[in-house]
């Protein structure tokens, strides 16, 4: 997938075990100062056609970097088993797929990370949520979407009364995420090999829901106002998932 240049968005924070959380200053939807249309949408998929889409954007996405994978992937159980929601973009223009996600909760199962690593008990004891199969499309939009994705991992976080979302990130990208205020579960930017993901070697990364919005108001983040301030009616991640 096509890098978002962290000089667009913030530098780099501090190790997540010395930070101090308060209080979530989230705002309601009604509060939001400003509406906004994207030329795409964002929705959980609820059919198989939408589940389809899904898979073919993650095959193009990684198939950029790791060819041999991509032509391994397809619909996988987990992309329809309770506690896991299939997000996906597409053009307002055509209908085509510009991105996807998957976001897995720890309410029925283990994350997937867990395959990996022993989550430190005072991340493991809360509510977690963790993104995996993220592709985007080449180019500008693909970085817009890739924004709006993340956007969209939060609100539904919020919505699910999530404490922590998780990430695994490879390099380079797992700059994007520190610039977006991840920061390292374990050691700082320590790369540990992934299990369930063939092995590759990823930094485990963490952000705290409820006090996300404080620290990048703090922080004069560059996309405080897009994911903070701006109501986006075409990200909608409410709607129910596949049965």
């Amino acid at each position: 997938m096509d890098r978002v240049d962290p000089a667009v968005l913030a530098a780099s924070i501090p190790t997540i075990a010395t930070q101090n959380f308060g209080p979530s200053t989230w705002q309601g939807q009604h509060e939001l100062q400003k509406r906004e249309g994207l030329p795409f949408t964002i929705r959980i998929v609820s059919d198989d056609a939408g589940l389809q889409k899904a898979v073919q954007m993650r095959q193009a996405a990684y198939r950029r970097h790791l060819p041999e994978f991509a032509e391994t992937m397809t619909v996988e159980a987990n992309d329809r088993a309770p506690g896991f929601a299939v997000l996906l973009a597409e053009s307002r223009l055509d209908g085509g797929a510009l991105g996807t996600m998957r976001i897995q909760t720890n309410a029925h199962a283990p994350l997937a990370v867990e395959q990996s690593v022993q989550l430190p008990d005072w991340l493991a004891c809360g509510s977690l949520a963790e993104a995996t199969r993220l592709g985007v499309a080449g180019g500008t939009i693909g970085r817009m979407v890739k924004v709006a994705l993340c956007k969209a991992l939060f609100m539904y976080c919020a919505a699910h009364r999530i404490d922590w979302m998780v990430i695994t990130a490879r390099s380079p990208l797992d700059r994007e995420y520190e610039a977006m205020l991840f920061g390292d579960i374990f050691g700082e930017k320590e790369f540990l090999p992934m299990a369930h993901v063939g092995g590759l070697p990823h930094r485990v990364l963490a952000k705290p829901v409820i006090a996300a919005q404080r620290r990048w108001g703090e922080a004069n983040h560059p996309l405080y106002r897009f994911v903070f301030e701006t109501f986006h009616p075409d990200i909608d991640v409410v709607s129910s998932r596949l049965a």
